[in-house]
């Protein structure tokens, strides 16, 4: 699928993962709307990309519809959904405390897992009813899980969930959506040097990167980009969650 002059959404395309990923289908001339709560960074982004700032909640359902209706308006109808969007945190299910507050899990999977499904929803309803390109194709979906998703930590309750959650709704989304042409994957990374990563310490980062068989380093943003960019482009990727980790298995803690 040639992603140039298509309309592309990235959620959480103000920084990270996001922000490499709207660079780069800017650079292979999508036009790109970043879907982000911090304004500042998305504005700046999208500066960068020539594309537009749409502020949203991607687990609210008015603030994504209103997001989707800003973009349709610059670029018309999506052909391309990124999800980048996306928190952490950490919670033993027992604690030194007792029990995990139950509104710590739940805003987790709401974020990650239902903030997903729910920009999964809105742009495929756009995507069924838009014109076709030569081949038939009306669309693809890029979402983003975690190697947590198959080795969950220890601490990992919530994220390891919803981010299982993203992978689980990968095929039974592909297979459904099929019928208009939509393509529906996942990438599982592993470590990245994210904003969160980077703020550790430098030999912090190192020791991390060692844990990972080859390339022994953190992955870049840029590499997580260029996955989802070739996923777009090959049409017969269609219902796959693949690992991007460098052979990284995670340890229970």
């Amino acid at each position: 699928m040639d992603i140039s002059g298509k309309a592309v959404l990235v959620t959480g395309g103000g920084s990270g993962l996001g922000a490499a990923t709207a660079r780069a289908l800017a650079a292979a001339g999508g036009k790109v709307a970043i879907l982000d709560l911090n304004s500042e960074k998305g504005e700046a982004v999208a500066a960068e990309t020539g594309g537009v700032f749409a502020h949203c909640d991607v687990a609210d359902a008015a603030s994504a519809e209103a997001a989707l209706a800003k973009s349709r308006a610059a670029h018309g109808a999506p052909f391309v959904l990124v999800n980048c969007a996306g928190i952490g945190g950490a919670g033993r299910i027992v604690g030194r405390e007792g029990p995990l507050p139950l509104e710590n899990f739940e805003r987790i999977v709401r974020v990650n897992l239902i903030g997903t499904f729910n920009m999964m929803r809105l742009a495929a309803a756009e995507m069924s009813v838009a014109e076709p390109d030569a081949n038939g194709a009306r669309g693809a979906i890029v979402s983003t899980a975690s190697v947590a998703a198959f080795e969950g930590q220890i601490g990992q309750a919530a994220y390891a969930a919803s981010k299982g959650g993203i992978a689980a709704l990968t095929l039974p989304a592909a297979r459904e959506l099929a019928r208009f042409g939509i393509r529906v994957l996942t990438i599982a990374p592993g470590l990245f040097k994210t904003p969160l990563l980077a703020e550790l310490p430098e030999e912090a980062q190192q020791s991390l990167g060692a844990a990972i068989p080859y390339p022994s380093r953190l992955g870049t943003p840029e590499e997580f980009a260029h996955m989802v960019k070739s996923m777009i482009e090959n049409d017969y990727l269609n219902g796959e969650t693949i690992r991007l980790d460098g052979a990284l298995r995670m340890q229970p803690k």
